[in-house]
């Protein structure tokens, strides 16, 4: 890859695709955006999502904010999918540049922070000629794809208004919200007032895995950011994060990740 291929413009104003054909279009949209008008048929209420869209398809993105960026728009040359890297991802599997539909990606609370600084690094290094900088911007786009990937978030179609997905996302944002308090299918299903069962199988569903694993992805995924950024000693990180006791949860990160937290500090 060479630097000159990934290409990277802020979302001000008014914002086209590039009309050579020879780009795709990764989209990620912030708050501030009026709408994103595709082959001549305009779509609303986008706010923090992703779009992927084909070299061949026409956009236009109107934000509503002049004064301020809404988010970022990358162009990969077709290249950059075939590219090694990538070749296990499930944005590889699913096809998300396929010819039949259009994906759209919600993406799930707090993660539009994460994505923001890595679209924010890639734009700082399109620009500039630092060494090595190829490599890095493959990296920063695995990571951005990790983020899109069908494990972290919900793949729909623009024009899908299906119930489970909805449901899931639902279900994804409370576990944002209460992971800290509530590790338990159960408490979840209450919350949205549906039984384990259907709350695991619209899961399954939608995202091809059950709901304990979502829950547990982010219990570990907030027990390695403590452990590596924060000064709390183990207990005090097991209570923060709800486990009823240091021992456990020593138990619960060494299943899921193979190692003790003192040795996932060390890391």
């Amino acid at each position: 890859m060479k630097n000159a291929d990934v290409k990277i413009s802020r979302i001000s104003q008014k914002i086209s695709s590039i009309s050579d054909g020879e780009y795709y279009s990764v989209c990620w949209i912030k708050d501030g955006v009026s709408s994103i008008e595709i082959n001549q048929t305009k779509f609303i209420d986008i706010s923090n999502s992703i779009f992927f869209l084909q070299p061949n398809y026409n956009w236009t993105i109107t934000n509503r904010c002049v004064e301020s960026s809404s988010g970022y728009v990358l162009y990969l040359p077709k290249s950059i999918l075939e590219n090694p890297t990538f070749k296990n991802l499930h944005i590889t599997e699913v096809r998300l540049f396929g010819d039949s539909e259009i994906p759209k990606i919600t993406l799930a609370p707090g993660i539009e922070k994460r994505v923001q600084s890595i679209v924010e690094m890639i734009d700082e290094l399109v620009s500039t000629n630092l060494k090595n900088r190829e490599e890095a911007i493959l990296a920063l786009l695995h990571t951005f794809f990790v983020y899109c990937d069908g494990k972290c978030n919900i793949k729909t179609t623009i024009t899908d208004n299906n119930s489970k997905s909805a449901l899931v996302y639902k279900f994804k944002r409370l576990i944002d919200e209460r992971i800290c308090s509530h590790h338990r299918i159960s408490d979840y299903a209450d919350m949205l007032h549906i039984s384990d069962k259907y709350l695991n199988e619209c899961v399954k569903d939608v995202l091809g895995v059950n709901a304990k694993h979502l829950i547990d992805e982010q219990l570990i995924m907030r027990s390695r950011h403590q452990l590596k950024f924060s000064d709390l000693v183990i207990k005090e990180i097991a209570f923060k994060l709800g486990f009823s006791s240091p021992d456990y949860f020593s138990s619960f990160v060494k299943k899921h990740t193979g190692i003790t937290p003192t040795q996932l500090r060390r890391e």
